[in-house]
């Protein structure tokens, strides 16, 4: 469905280097901290900015040779775009039915009346929460085939959240060749929702894991600096000094459990993930 290939892009501070592949009928998490290179990485998927190297392939074909039928099987929320804040919610839909011939006009309007969006009312009376919503509508208003969606659930609360997950696992079971490539920095939108996580840092992919096995081998270990030293440590991907000790990330939590029963493990989730891949050291 989408390919990475060595992409660069170099900007005065800052260098996008990196390789990804998404595949059909999944659902990709992209994760980092702010600045890492997430939303860079989502517009030159988009061909909104000029790559120095590489090559970047949707649906099979380099994106500069997509045609504009197939640019329609795109949907897109970007964090750092949205419509005019003097169009009306109302507008949003005919604009989008005049660009895109698989519109469903019924459905958009069925999704105003469930988020509570007033087709009468501009854009830019709209809370930061509303204008989420209304972007991930006209997202999935048009039955793409891929959506990159750069923070879809940011300003929303959390049952405004919940209801965006469920409709984009609603828009997946409809068609399970539909892809999703996500990013939020809100973790447990993604541990529930993806197959798969790219972290970003830097501008470089540092890890990618299925999400089982993220969840079920990746573990935090908490131990003082003589058991630190005592350690097998073959299976530590990071560890970072603590007042306490060390803290250890490692992908084998079944070895260190089996092998040290008496040290603190604790099961790792994004959040943890993140702050040790950026902060903790290599050994």
């Amino acid at each position: 469905m989408l390919e990475v290939n060595g992409i660069v892009k170099k900007y005065n501070n800052f260098t996008l280097s990196c390789n990804l592949k998404v595949e059909s009928g999944r659902i990709t998490g992209i994760i980092g901290p702010n600045g890492a290179g997430k939303s860079t990485l989502f517009n030159a998927v988009l061909g909104l900015i000029r790559i120095d190297e590489g090559e970047i392939k949707l649906f099979g074909k380099n994106i500069k040779s997509l045609t504009d039928s197939e640019r329609e099987n795109i949907g897109v929320v970007l964090s750092e775009s949205g419509f005019s804040g003097y169009l009306k919610v109302g507008d949003v839909g005919t604009m989008l039915k005049a660009f895109y011939k698989d519109f469903d006009e019924a459905d958009f309007k069925k999704k105003l009346t469930d988020f509570k969006l007033d087709p009468g009312k501009k854009v830019k009376e709209l809370s930061t929460g509303m204008k989420a919503k209304l972007h991930v509508i006209a997202a999935l208003s048009h039955k793409a085939k891929l959506l990159i969606l750069d923070e879809p659930t940011a300003g929303l609360d959390v049952i405004a959240r919940e209801e965006v997950i469920d409709m984009l696992r609603q828009y997946m079971e409809e068609d399970d060749s539909r892809t999703i490539v996500i990013s939020s920095h809100i973790s447990s939108d993604l541990e529930n929702l993806c197959d798969d996580f790219y972290m970003i840092n830097d501008g470089e992919i540092i890890i990618h894991e299925e999400t089982d096995n993220l969840l079920s081998n990746y573990a935090i270990l908490k131990v003082d600096k003589d058991k630190f030293d005592e350690l097998d440590k073959k299976y530590l991907v990071r560890y970072k000094e603590e007042s306490y000790g060390y803290m250890c990330l490692t992908n084998e939590r079944q070895f260190y459990m089996d092998n040290y029963p008496d040290t603190v493990i604790e099961r790792s989730g994004i959040d943890e993930l993140i702050g040790l891949m950026i902060r903790g050291k290599e050994l």
